[in-house]
């Protein structure tokens, strides 16, 4: 019996991904641990291997498709002796992204395991919390696990049936008395997609909709039709801010368009829902550095011989670290009713990398010497930047630091990555004026800021927590205690 491969859920915020490369063919065989592909998500670029053995009957997404949901059927594998079907064509560029629809049983197969995608080794396809928490928000399965089945409109003699139009929106059309015959579809071969219905002319009333469809559309997560209630007086608290409308470049200015990535979208959605749902307070501080910088040339001069190299960021981490453990109520995540106070400081760290960042973790930084720090941090960086982190190496962290210092940066507010409770902003040093010893002298200074979650954190615990940090960078020696 054919086995479904399906889109696996890479990351807990993966929604869905793009296939960029098939690593095998129609025809070929296939054993336990083959790597079928390279799939792009919301945080890398990952190779997915198989946990099945058999031959490739389908492989049924092309090169280069975008926005396949998570748990969508990719590839279709068979016994020997089965039938193989040709490989897809590389995908065409599309104009506009194509709405994720669940994909439709193909005849023959097993329906159950179309609509049922199959679970990877750590659990792809599942909405799994991350060691941080993080809940259905950010690591929704997507379309294609556990939605709706798609709800077919009744079928009509109108010019419409014989339009190009994805099934969304014809259900979406069908509800809003929209003549899909007057619109134009921006998806691949003039196929009419969901974004294209918005502003569309309602069609002249043919008489009356179908109630029990326009009911099960309304009613499908998927659809977006307009319920008949008249919209209240103010907005509610609780609903969803509206996706703000594309506009277009200023006429006449040069301008390229660039296509968004995976990457490049989350952080766009994440850190807008961070702004506009989570209360953000900050607190700063100048911090003198000399101690720490005294103590960082002579630990180094000791390290040479092991090759480790510490930087001030590593001993910042380390200082974050303990600065939770003393202040422990600064170490929490709000989640409804609900507030966790973790019992272990694991430190997400922003590092740049080709469009975007990523923020691998040091984990249980306030116990780990400062030379491991060093190292992994390291190591981190720089499968970061050539995309090699594995999932558990980015997702969890109990609090963030974001270092512009090299950048010379003195000051700046950062945006707390949900669902954590904070984020400090570390600048760079610099010589300033500073009071020493009752006198006014010049000093190395630093001034960190730290972002806090207002629902989670009050004022006076945010303030005990950038102390105790201000406290441990400026007498260092408490960390190697």
């Amino acid at each position: 019996m054919p086995i479904d491969i399906t889109m696996p859920a890479l990351s807990p915020t993966m929604e869905t991904g793009t296939l960029s490369k098939w690593l095998v063919k129609v025809g070929d065989t296939v054993k336990s641990g083959d790597v079928l592909a390279e799939i792009e998500t919301d945080k890398a670029t990952m190779e997915v291997e198989s946990i099945d053995e058999g031959v490739v009957l389908e492989l049924l997404t092309a090169e280069g498709t975008d926005g396949v949901p998570v748990g969508q059927v990719i590839m279709r594998l068979g016994g020997e002796g089965e039938a193989a079907a040709p490989a897809p064509a590389k995908a065409p560029e599309a104009k506009a992204p194509v709405e994720p629809e669940a994909k439709a049983p193909t005849p023959g197969a097993d329906a159950k395991s179309v609509v049922s995608p199959r679970p990877s080794p750590e659990g792809e396809g599942e909405t799994a919390p991350s060691p941080s928490g993080e809940g259905p928000r950010d690591g929704a399965a997507g379309p294609g696990v556990g939605s709706a089945p798609a709800v077919t409109p009744p079928p009509t003699a109108s010019a419409a049936d014989r339009v190009n139009a994805s099934p969304l929106a014809r259900r979406l059309a069908q509800a809003q008395n929209i003549d899909l015959a007057a619109v134009k579809g921006s998806g691949p071969n003039g196929r009419i997609v969901k974004a294209d219905l918005e502003g569309a002319p309602v069609a002249k009333s043919k008489g009356n909709v179908d109630a029990a469809f326009l009911r099960r559309a309304v009613d499908t997560p998927t659809a977006a039709a307009p319920k008949p209630e008249a919209a209240p007086s103010q907005p509610s608290a609780h609903a969803p801010a509206a996706k703000p409308a594309a506009l277009p470049p200023p006429e006449g200015v040069p301008a390229e368009a660039i296509k968004l990535s995976n990457m490049r979208k989350t952080i766009a959605r994440r850190l807008t829902e961070s702004k506009q749902t989570v209360p953000h307070f900050y607190l700063t501080v100048d911090v003198r550095l000399d101690a720490l910088l005294k103590l960082r040339g002579e630990l180094n001069k000791s390290l040479e011989a092991s090759g480790v190299k510490l930087s001030v960021n590593d001993l910042v981490i380390k200082a974050v670290g303990l600065a939770l453990t003393q202040v422990p109520d600064a170490n929490v995540q709000f989640a409804g009713d609900t507030l966790y106070k973790f019992g272990r400081a694991d430190i997400s760290v922003a590092v740049a990398i080709p469009g975007g960042l990523i923020t691998p973790i040091i984990r249980d930084a306030a116990n780990k010497r400062l030379s491991v720090i060093a190292a992994e941090m390291k190591d981190l960086a720089a499968r970061a930047k050539d995309g090699k982190l594995l999932p558990d190496e980015y997702n969890g962290g109990t609090a963030s630091i974001s270092n512009l210092g090299m950048f010379g940066i003195k000051q700046f507010d950062a945006v707390i990555n949900p669902p954590q409770g904070l984020i400090l902003a570390v600048g760079a040093g610099e010589k300033r004026p500073y009071v020493v010893d009752d006198a006014l002298a010049i000093a190395t200074v630093m001034s960190a800021t730290g972002s806090f979650d207002h629902r989670a954190i009050d004022g006076a615990v945010g303030a005990q927590f950038m102390a105790a940090l201000k406290a441990l960078i400026e007498a260092p020696m408490g960390m190697l205690a």
